[in-house]
């Protein structure tokens, strides 16, 4: 499963040439591992935002951030079964519920404990990953090993078992701060992105056009960005997983992705060099790009995705790319 700290792999492109009193107005920081924009539409910046924006940062961190020690996940996963979980956590565990069992598992926040021992998660990851290893860490994985009671109590069926949320929390949090731009602030053509992962709500006003946005090649020797295509996008989420920069070489040379099987526990690369997946939300796109990245591709074809689009970029002949898209994904246009 992938990580928060991760490379963004979608970028809005820019916006020049504003003439109208109303105008996009930007925001941009560093948050969740990554950093966020967001775009809207108002006569000058909004002083209010930033503070709002932070606190949104502050209670999703403070709920579901492994990397935050006395966070409510930290606590589940050193054994606290008396942790009272928020409704963001009820949110996010019911849906990566539904995409466990719509994946056959390929979607598993329980991957937890093998995220750290590849050394991709906050713990001290293993010199060496043995089979022995491997193995064991897999009886503690499986999403149905773990329940919400109706107190808002975690249920394991293993105190051990390791729950990682970084592979639908970020979308998630796009989300969140999506609808705050809209039903607490009034901004109806927004975008918002973090870390790759982004909600266009409306449309560019100016322009009175969908939103544009780009997906990166999955070229891991370029420092910056190397743009694969565009595409449009109004009241849609998209978002991106992509083994091709975050991997690590262990001391014998073998090579792990940070998408792992939670199947078989492996993190080999495949022929998949990353995912984008459209759906209504982001937190959505985002567990199912990650999915999408663990799945074999005959695997992939046979889902029942009901309101979710996909490209794929796969791996071809001398060094080209190969895409594969569903029928619904939209038009892709050079950059």
């Amino acid at each position: 499963m992938k990580v928060l700290r991760i490379c963004s792999f979608i970028i809005v492109i820019a916006l020049v040439g504003c003439t109208s009193k109303t105008e996009p107005q930007g925001l941009s920081g560093y948050a969740l591992g990554t950093n966020y924009n967001i775009t809207y539409f108002d006569t000058k910046v909004n002083p209010d935002l930033l503070p709002a924006i932070d606190s949104v940062f502050y209670v999703l961190n403070k709920s579901m951030s492994t990397y935050i020690k006395n966070s409510d996940i930290s606590k589940i996963n050193r054994g606290d079964d008396q942790v009272v979980v928020d409704h963001h956590f009820k949110t996010v565990f019911n849906a990566a519920k539904s995409v466990y069992a719509a994946t056959n598992g390929f979607f598993d926040p329980t991957v937890g404990n093998l995220v750290n021992a590849y050394g991709f998660g906050p713990e001290e990851g293993l010199a060496i990953l043995t089979a022995f290893d491997r193995d064991r860490l897999l009886t503690l994985t499986g999403f149905e090993k773990v329940t919400l009671n109706a107190e808002g109590r975690l249920d394991k069926s293993n105190p051990n078992i390791y729950l990682d949320f970084n592979a639908i929390g970020k979308g998630y949090a796009v989300d969140v701060l999506s609808s705050m731009m809209e039903n607490r602030f009034g901004y109806t053509n927004t975008l918002v992105e973090i870390g790759g992962e982004i909600q266009a709500k409306g449309k560019h006003i100016l322009k009175n056009s969908p939103w544009t946005v780009a997906i990166d090649a999955p070229n891991e020797y370029v420092a910056g960005r190397d743009l694969l295509r565009t595409l449009s996008l109004e009241n849609q989420a998209l978002a991106t997983s992509g083994n091709y920069r975050k991997y690590r070489i262990d001391e014998k040379g073998n090579k792990y992705v940070h998408t792992i099987n939670p199947l078989d526990g492996t993190a080999s690369p495949a022929k998949v060099l990353s995912a984008s997946v459209i759906a209504v939300d982001c937190m959505t796109a985002d567990a199912y790009a990650t999915a999408l990245m663990s799945m074999p591709i005959s695997k992939i074809e046979k889902l029942s995705l009901d309101g979710i689009e996909y490209m794929l970029v796969l791996s071809g002949d001398d060094g080209a790319y190969d895409i594969q898209r569903s029928l619904g994904f939209p038009s892709l246009k050079l950059p």
